[in-house]
C-alpha cells in the first residue's frame, strides 16, 4: 500500500464489505470481464475510429508489457496530461494492471501546476500529447525533467522528439500476473484546492468502481448507453459520475469529443445517437444559445447532466423544453460525495435543488460554525463520510486535521441548505476559492504568483459575480510606492510563470490599502462586496 495515504478504519472497511458496496474488483479485471462479455462491442469512439472491448483489453495488456520493460512498477506515479483521445484510456489501464498510479492533470495545466505534480507526487513517469489546441506539451516535460529528479520518463502521443513515443511500448503480452489489490490505491485525483496548489486525492479500486455502479444505478447506464465525453476526460465528473468509466462499467460507448463546443459536439450527438452528456453551467448556457441556429438531430439524447457549480434556476428551466431531454442536476467532489436529482423527479426538485447523495451508506451533516447539527433548510457547513468519500489527502497530515472531523467526515467547504426529502440546495462557499464555470481557483496560489512580482507590495483575490461563469476573480493590488506597474503587465507576468489561463485574474484593481477585520486578517466580504456593488454600478 502507498504510504501517506489515510484510509477508512478497518471496522468501516468490513461495514462497507458486508454490505456489499465494496465488491472486490480492480480496474484492470473490470476491463477483462467487459472484454469477455462484450468483445466486439463498440467502446470508444473517437473521430472515424471505433475500438471494440476486446481490442481495448489487448492493447492495454500490450501497453503493460511495454511500460513493465521500461522499469514502471507497482506505487510509481505517473503524471497523464492528456486530452479526450484512446490513449488516455490505454495508458490508465496499462497503469492500473500494474498497480502504478496515474495523476491526472489537465490539458490547461502549464509548468507551475505539473513541475509540483511532478516533485510532489515523485512522478516516474509524464505522459502528454505532443501537441494539443495549439500549445506544444512538451516544453513542459522539458522543465519538469529539470524541476523533478525522480522523472525517468516522458512519454508522448504523437511526435515524440527526444522523448519516447508510446506507439513503440505495445509489445507482446506477458503471461506473469500482476499482484493489485481491490483495496489498493488505483490512482490520485486533484482537488479544487481553497489555498495553494491542488491537493492529491487517494482513490482506491474499490471506493471508486462502487461510485461508478451506484452512479450508473441512478443515472440509468446500460450497455445501450453511449455517452458523449465533451468535458476534459480527467476531470472527475466526466470521469465517473457516471462519465467514461461509468460507462465502460455498464458495457455501453463512450464517444470523445475534442472539445465543448456546440459546432464539436452537436454533429456527434447526431451521427453517434448520444443518450447522455455532462456539462458545466457556463456551457449549458452556450448550447442554449447555439440550439436555434443549428439544425442537428437531438432525438436520442436523454439525458443532459449539470455540475461542477451551481446551476442557476432560470438556466434550468430552459433544458428541458430546448433539448426536448431530462435535466439531472449533479453536485459532487473529487474527494467522494455525489448528489444527483432523479431522472424522475418532478420538475421544481431538478431546477432548484442540486439532488441528494447517491448512496444510502453516504452520511452528511449540515452544521454551524461550532459543528453542531443545524435543522432542516438551515444554512450551514457540509459535512460527508462514506464508503467513496476519502479520509485524508496524499501527503497531507497537517491539513488533514484541518479538513476532516475527528470522527472521520471531510470538511467540504460548501454551504448548502437540506429539505425534508433530503435534497441539497447549495448556497456557496466558506472556502477561499473561486469557482470559475468550473475551474477551482485557488486564491492563495496566484497570490503568491503576484506577490513574487518586484513592484508587488500586497495581493488579495476574490470571486466577483458573473452571469455567465457564475463566478470570476478579481485581485486587488496594492502596488509598491512609485510603481505604475499596469493590469496587462502583471497578466503577462502570471502567464510568463506558467499558470494556467483560467487562474489568471479576470480583473485587477489597484488600491492604496485593504480593509481589515477586527483581528488585524485582510476583509475579503468586504472586498467581494466591493467589487460586486462597483460591477452593479456599472450595470446600472
Amino acid at each position: 500500500m502507498l504510504k501517506d495515504c489515510p484510509l477508512w478504519p478497518k471496522e468501516f472497511q468490513e461495514l462497507y464489505r458486508k454490505e456489499g458496496c465494496w465488491r472486490g474488483e480492480t480496474f484492470g479485471e473490470m476491463l477483462e470481464k467487459r472484454a469477455n462479455s462484450y468483445g466486439d462491442c463498440v467502446a470508444l469512439t473517437c473521430g472515424a475510429r471505433n475500438v471494440s472491448y476486446a481490442e481495448l483489453d489487448k492493447r492495454v495488456n500490450e501497453l503493460v508489457s511495454g511500460f513493465l520493460a521500461i522499469g514502471l512498477k507497482k506505487n510509481d506515479r505517473v503524471v497523464i496530461q492528456l486530452p479526450n483521445i484512446i490513449e488516455f484510456f490505454e495508458v490508465c489501464f496499462a497503469l492500473f494492471k500494474i498497480g502504478a498510479l496515474p495523476v491526472f492533470a489537465l490539458p490547461t495545466h502549464r509548468s507551475s501546476e505539473i513541475n509540483y505534480f511532478c516533485q510532489f507526487a515523485e512522478a516516474t513517469a509524464y505522459v502528454i500529447a505532443d501537441k494539443h489546441a495549439g500549445f506544444d506539451y512538451r516544453s513542459l516535460a522539458r522543465q519538469a525533467k529539470q524541476s523533478a529528479p525522480s522523472l525517468k520518463h516522458v512519454i508522448v502521443v504523437g511526435d515524440s522528439q527526444e522523448f519516447v513515443n508510446l506507439s513503440t511500448l505495445y509489445r507482446k503480452p506477458i503471461q506473469k500476473k500482476l499482484e493489485v489489490s481491490p483495496s489498493d490505491i488505483a490512482f490520485l485525483q486533484l482537488s479544487g484546492g481553497s489555498t495553494g496548489l491542488s491537493k492529491l486525492i487517494p482513490r482506491t479500486h474499490d471506493d471508486y468502481i462502487y461510485s461508478l455502479r451506484t452512479s450508473n444505478e441512478v443515472c440509468g447506464m446500460n450497455e445501450k448507453s453511449v455517452y458523449l465525453c465533451a468535458l476534459p476526460v480527467a476531470h472527475n465528473f466526466p470521469l465517473s459520475s457516471p462519465g467514461v468509466l461509468g460507462t465502460l462499467y455498464a458495457g455501453g460507448r463512450v464517444v470523445l469529443s475534442p472539445g465543448p463546443s456546440p459546432d464539436q459536439a452537436f454533429p456527434l450527438i447526431e451521427k453517434e445517437r448520444v443518450t447522455i452528456t455532462a456539462l458545466v453551467p457556463p456551457l449549458a448556457l452556450v448550447w442554449l444559445e447555439a440550439k436555434s441556429s443549428r439544425h442537428y438531430d437531438f432525438s436520442s439524447l436523454r439525458v443532459m447532466q449539470v455540475g461542477g457549480a451551481k446551476l442557476s434556476a432560470e438556466v434550468a428551466r430552459r433544458i428541458k423544453p430546448t433539448f426536448d431531454c431530462l435535466l439531472q442536476q449533479v453536485f459532487g467532489m473529487a474527494e467522494g460525495l455525489v448528489n444527483y436529482t432523479r431522472l424522475d423527479d418532478d420538475e421544481e426538485t431538478i431546477i432548484f435543488t442540486q439532488g441528494k447523495p447517491m448512496s444510502p451508506y453516504d452520511e452528511i451533516r449540515v452544521v454551524d460554525d461550532n459543528d453542531e447539527d443545524i435543522g432542516i433548510g438551515k444554512v450551514g457547513h457540509l459535512l460527508t463520510r462514506g464508503p467513496y468519500t476519502i479520509r485524508g489527502y496524499y501527503k497531507a497530515e497537517e491539513h488533514n486535521a484541518k479538513a476532516f472531523t475527528t470522527d472521520g467526515f471531510y470538511r467540504t467547504g460548501d454551504l448548502v441548505s437540506v429539505d425534508s426529502k433530503g435534497y441539497l440546495t447549495v448556497e456557496g462557499r466558506d472556502k477561499d476559492q473561486i469557482n470559475r464555470g468550473g475551474e477551482k481557483v485557488a486564491a492563495e496560489e496566484v497570490e503568491n504568483h503576484l506577490l513574487a512580482h518586484a513592484d508587488i507590495h500586497d495581493v488579495a483575490i476574490v470571486a466577483m459575480p458573473d452571469q455567465y461563469l457564475g463566478e470570476r476573480s478579481c485581485a486587488f493590488v496594492i502596488r509598491r510606492p512609485h510603481s505604475t506597474i499596469a493590469s496587462n503587465e502583471l497578466k503577462s507576468f502570471l502567464k510568463k510563470r506558467g499558470l494556467a489561463t483560467f487562474k489568471i485574474p479576470d480583473r485587477i484593481e489597484f488600491v492604496e490599502e485593504f480593509p481589515y477585520t477586527p483581528l488585524g486578517k485582510v476583509s475579503k466580504n468586504k472586498l467581494r462586496q466591493q467589487i460586486a456593488d462597483q460591477l452593479m454600478k456599472t450595470v446600472n
